[in-house]
């Protein structure tokens, strides 16, 4: 978890560096349209490695949709210890449990 929460510090300082100097600060000037279009990019070839069933590659695809991911929740405003909360008061329940209960 420490690696994470390492990693959501360095995106909040980097949302406010030159766009030059920094790929997050890029992607923050370019707005959550475009934040959001490369999280939806990262998540296809997650898949594709996943279904390819090379595992180095998924390893690596599956850090780079993390990290996009924490990109996106740095931009709303949101912390990873919301999401890290959400699924503490998950865990436990059966997933179509959960499911259904968001349903209703």
């Amino acid at each position: 978890m420490d690696t994470l929460t390492r990693l959501e510090a360095t995106i909040a300082q980097r949302l406010t560096a030159s766009p030059e100097t920094s790929y997050v600060a890029k992607l923050h000037s370019k707005g959550l349209a475009k934040i959001a279009q490369k999280l939806g990019e990262e998540a296809t070839e997650t898949v594709i490695a996943a279904l390819a069933g090379d595992e180095k590659e998924l390893v690596g695809e599956a850090a780079d949709l993390l990290f996009h991911l924490m990109v996106l929740l740095a931009e709303k405003g949101v912390p990873l210890e919301a999401v890290l909360a959400e699924l503490d008061r998950r865990e436990g329940t059966s997933g179509i449990a959960e499911k259904a209960a968001r349903t209703e």
